[in-house]
C-alpha cells in the first residue's frame, strides 16, 4: 500500500493547486481523478471551454456588425462553423488540461485515475472500472486528505434533463448545431454568457429568471446595465417568472411558467438551457466511513481552518460553503496546504471578486449598496460611465460604468461595482486596494495610463471623494 503525507480527491482549480503548494513544502502528494483528464469542471466543461466560445462568438459577431465601421470590408457570406468553433474549444481544453498533468509530474505528484472513496479517515480505495463495469482497484494511505470533488448542474425537481433538448451547461458547450430559439432557465452567470454566445450566432435566445432581476446576488446597478445592454442586443428577459413544467419532444420543448401577476405563459424553443445553479458532489465518497458531515445543502461542514469534523480531512471549494468560483477554490487549496505545514494562511472572502464574461465583462469585490443599506453602513458612493473615456470611445466599447463605495467617514473603499471592457481584469486593482485597506482618495491620486479603460476606476474614485470627475 502506498502512503502519502497528502491526499487530494478531485483535480478541479482547488484540488490541482492544493497538490501543488502541498509537494512545494516538501509533502509526499497524490491526486485522486474519477475522469481520464485532469482538471475538473473549470478546464473541462466549465470556465475555460466557455471563455473559448465566448471569444470565438465574439469575433464572429464583431465581423457582422462592427468591421465595416472600422473600415474592414469583407466580401461574400459571412458564416459560422459551429463545429470548428467547438474543435477550437475542445483544442483549447486539451492543452490546458495536458498543462496540468505536467504540472504534476514536474512537481512529483503521484496521479491516480478512478473514483476515490473512504475506508476510514486515513484510507481510501480507488477503483478504476473498465468497460465492463468491473476493473481494478487500489488502496492508499494519507495522514492527511483534502476534498476537492467540486460541483454538478442543479435542476428544478419537476424538470427531467435528457441531454438532447433539455440540457446543461456541459452539454451546450458541445451543440451540434446552432438553436433557433435557446430557453434559457435562470438568469445568471452561466446562463448569460451561453446565451449570449448563441445569441451572437443567431439563435433567438429567451432568459426567463425567477427573481426581479438578472444576475441577482451581484449590485442592482450591475443587474440594470447588463440587463438593458444584452436586451439591446436581441437577448429577451423575462424576470419575476416561474418555471412550473418543462416538457420535451423529439425537436421541441415546451416551458411553462406563471408571469408577474401569476398567470400562466408558454415559451416554445429546440433547445432549453436549464441554469439554476450548482450543488455540491460528493457522490461515491462515503463520507460516514471516515466521520465528515455534510449540512442539509449537502455542503460539507468545515471550521475556520477548512478542517472537517475529522481533524485530518480538509474540504475546499464548491463542495464547502460560499460562492462557486475557481479562484475561492484556488485560495482555499493553498490555505490548508500552508496550514497542513504549520504556516498561518488567511483568506478574506470578502475580497473574492466576481466576474460575468459576458460583452461587456461585470466584475465585483467588496459590499454592494444593498449590503450597505441593509447593515447600516453609512456610505458614500462614486461613479463613472466607460462612455467618456477616450479608450472607449477609440474601440466603440461605450457601455457600462465602475462604481465606488466608500465609507463616509474614513474614505475606505468598501465595494467596487463594474462593467465594461475588461473589467474582469481591471477588478484587480479594485481588490488589491481594498487587501491594503486603501482610501477613494488614494486610488484617485495614482496615475493611471492614458488613453485606458483604466482611468474609469481613477475617475470614480474621484467622483467619491467629493463628486470631482475630471471628465464628466
Amino acid at each position: 500500500m502506498s502512503t502519502y503525507d497528502v491526499a487530494i480527491i478531485g483535480s478541479g482549480p482547488g484540488g490541482y493547486v492544493a497538490a501543488i503548494r502541498c509537494a512545494q513544502l516538501g509533502m509526499k502528494t497524490a491526486i485522486i481523478e474519477k475522469y481520464d483528464t485532469l482538471g475538473g469542471t473549470c478546464l473541462n466543461v466549465g470556465c475555460i471551454p466557455s471563455k473559448a466560445l465566448l471569444d470565438s462568438s465574439h469575433h464572429y459577431h464583431d465581423a457582422i456588425a462592427h468591421f465595416e465601421e472600422h473600415g474592414i470590408e469583407i466580401s461574400g457570406d459571412i458564416k459560422a462553423n459551429l463545429k470548428k468553433m467547438i474543435d477550437r474549444k475542445q483544442n483549447v481544453v486539451d492543452t490546458n488540461t495536458s498543462g496540468i498533468k505536467y504540472l504534476m509530474d514536474k512537481n512529483k505528484i503521484t496521479i491516480y485515475h478512478g473514483l476515490g472513496s473512504f475506508i476510514d479517515a486515513t484510507h481510501i480505495n480507488i477503483t478504476n472500472p473498465d468497460a465492463s463495469g468491473d476493473g481494478k482497484s487500489e488502496e492508499i494511505e494519507a495522514k492527511n486528505i483534502i476534498i476537492a470533488t467540486g460541483s454538478k448542474p442543479s435542476t428544478l425537481l419537476f424538470i427531467k434533463l435528457d441531454k438532447k433538448r433539455v440540457i446543461t451547461s456541459t452539454e451546450a458547450l458541445s451543440l451540434k448545431e446552432i438553436p433557433k430559439h435557446l430557453v434559457v432557465i435562470g438568469g445568471g452567470v452561466i446562463g448569460l454568457e451561453l446565451g449570449q454566445v448563441y445569441k451572437r450566432l443567431g439563435a433567438e435566445v429567451s432568459v426567463i429568471e425567477y427573481m426581479d432581476r438578472i444576475i441577482p446576488t451581484m449590485d442592482a446597478s450591475l443587474s440594470k446595465e447588463l440587463q438593458k445592454v444584452l436586451k439591446k442586443q436581441g437577448i429577451k428577459f423575462y424576470t419575476k417568472h416561474k418555471v412550473t413544467a418543462v416538457k420535451a419532444g423529439a425537436k421541441e420543448v415546451t416551458i411553462t411558467a406563471d408571469d408577474k401577476k401569476g398567470n400562466p405563459v408558454e415559451f416554445k424553443g429546440d433547445y432549453c438551457l436549464v441554469s439554476v445553479g450548482r450543488k455540491p458532489y460528493t457522490d461515491g465518497l462515503n463520507l460516514d466511513k471516515a466521520g465528515v458531515k455534510a449540512n442539509e445543502k449537502g455542503q460539507i461542514d468545515v471550521n475556520d481552518h477548512l478542517q472537517t469534523s475529522a481533524s485530518n480531512i480538509y474540504a475546499i471549494g464548491d463542495v464547502i460553503k460560499g460562492a462557486m468560483l475557481a479562484h475561492k477554490a484556488e485560495e482555499e487549496g493553498v490555505f490548508v496546504a500552508e496550514t497542513i505545514a504549520g504556516q498561518k494562511p488567511h483568506i478574506d472572502y470578502n475580497l473574492i471578486p466576481g466576474v460575468v464574461y459576458t460583452w461587456p465583462e461585470v466584475a465585483a469585490v467588496g459590499k454592494t449598496e444593498e449590503q450597505l443599506k441593509e447593515a447600516g453602513v453609512d456610505y458614500k458612493s462614486g461613479q463613472f460611465a466607460m462612455r467618456a473615456l477616450g479608450r472607449s470611445r477609440a474601440s466603440g466599447d461605450i457601455d457600462g460604468f465602475v462604481k465606488i463605495l466608500a465609507d463616509a467617514k474614513t474614505d475606505e473603499v468598501l465595494g467596487v461595482h463594474m462593467c465594461g471592457a475588461r473589467v474582469a481584469d481591471l477588478i484587480a486593482e479594485a481588490v488589491v486596494a481594498m487587501e491594503f485597506r486603501a482610501s477613494a482618495e488614494d486610488i484617485a491620486r495614482m496615475s493611471h495610463a492614458h488613453p485606458t479603460y483604466a482611468e474609469a476606476v481613477k475617475e470614480a474614485a474621484l467622483d467619491a471623494t467629493g463628486k470631482r470627475a475630471l471628465h464628466s
